[in-house]
């Protein structure tokens, strides 16, 4: 089983997680931010990881705090439950639409961690709570912490909570053929230097 447990504790937010990567895309989130949630919840369906998290953030000052750190646990605990990244097919792609809108996901689980965020969000907030430039935010703390580029690009959309559900889906998908097993070479490092990490 590839699993892994966080805990991250700070002045702005108190983490604690637990991950399967080899789920059925059972979740249990309570950030404080409703949309992360269920932003979250989407991720964790269409990837089928199995994740619980509690976050007591600061969101009496904003979701700010809470949507990075989450993030940056979210991420660590990929690449703890990962190991030395061996197996796993490392690349996943997937092109996502929700209902007007159009985003494509792509990620490498190279070992250098940046992402590449093209969207074009009319809103400058959804609900009361989720800034939508927190989007762009989630997406680096994930890749700086699990060593991944990622790629997000929004093809169409005008409603706000669409283009935001399609990125989320859409990475749970790339992510879920990312760490799945490669059948062809299931004890391979699917690098030609032979490490990742």
């Amino acid at each position: 089983m590839r699993t892994a447990s966080v805990t991250r504790n700070t002045t702005e937010t108190k983490i604690q997680l637990t991950l399967t990567i080899d789920g059925t895309g059972q979740q249990k989130f309570q950030t404080g931010v409703g949309f992360l949630d269920h932003m979250l919840e989407l991720f964790c369906r269409h990837g089928r990881f199995d994740i619980e998290l509690v976050c007591d953030g600061d969101v009496h000052v904003d979701a700010h705090h809470t949507t990075e750190d989450v993030a940056i646990a979210l991420g660590r605990a990929f690449s703890e439950a990962l190991g030395e990244r061996r197996g796993i097919k490392r690349y996943g792609s997937f092109l996502l639409p929700m209902d007007e809108s159009l985003v494509m996901t792509a990620i490498d689980i190279s070992g250098r961690g940046m992402a590449v965020v093209n969207l074009d969000i009319p809103s400058e907030k959804i609900g009361s709570q989720f800034d939508t430039e927190l989007v762009e935010e989630f997406f680096i703390a994930f890749a700086r912490e699990l060593g991944a580029a990622i790629h997000l690009h929004q093809i169409a959309g005008k409603n706000s909570h669409h283009i935001v559900e399609a990125c989320f889906k859409g990475f749970g998908r790339s992510l879920g053929q990312a760490t799945s097993i490669d059948e062809v070479a299931p004890d391979e490092i699917p690098s030609t230097k032979g490490t990742i990490i």
